[in-house]
């Protein structure tokens, strides 16, 4: 079965519901570990460790953050290694998170994405792999650029 973790704070809230309910109607499931209620709100820097610890963890190859603007989730996510969030604003952003940077969590704003256009984001996202219809010179350049980030990471959490 496919698997994602979803997770949001109170300005998120809406987006990850109608994102989640996608997500679980194409066969996901689906894990949520934020604010599971707008009277009990958990802020996104308490929100978005659970969801990268998970990811680092390698208990899910994805998940899926929202917040206000998306940018604190990305923030706080990106402080754990092995953890790579982008935040989107587009489907196009969210297929080259995926296809250009091998991104294992896409940031989403609710106050910026409509819901229509978080799920279009949210199919993107899932569904595009690392170098995705790119050409292969640059297919290559990127596989070989990942590893130098990999080594970047590695000198920064020795």
């Amino acid at each position: 079965m496919k698997k994602v973790i979803i997770g949001s704070d109170k300005s998120g809230f809406t987006l990850k519901e109608a994102v989640k309910a996608h997500l679980t109607e194409q066969g996901y499931e689906v894990e949520d570990c934020g604010t599971q209620s707008v009277d009990a709100p958990m802020p996104y820097y308490k929100v978005a460790p659970i969801l990268a610890k998970k990811i680092q963890a390698g208990e899910f190859e994805k998940g899926i953050l929202i917040c206000g603007t998306g940018a604190g989730m990305a923030v706080v996510a990106n402080k754990f290694q092995g953890v790579y969030a982008v935040a989107c604003e587009s489907v196009y952003a969210a297929e080259k998170c995926r296809a250009i940077n091998d991104a294992n969590i896409m940031t989403m704003g609710g106050w910026i994405v409509a819901p229509e256009m978080g799920i279009a984001m949210a199919d993107k996202f899932m569904n595009t792999a690392f170098t995705e219809n790119l050409e292969p010179w640059r297919q290559e350049f990127l596989k070989n650029a990942e590893k130098e980030v990999a080594a970047i990471e590695k000198e920064i959490y020795r």
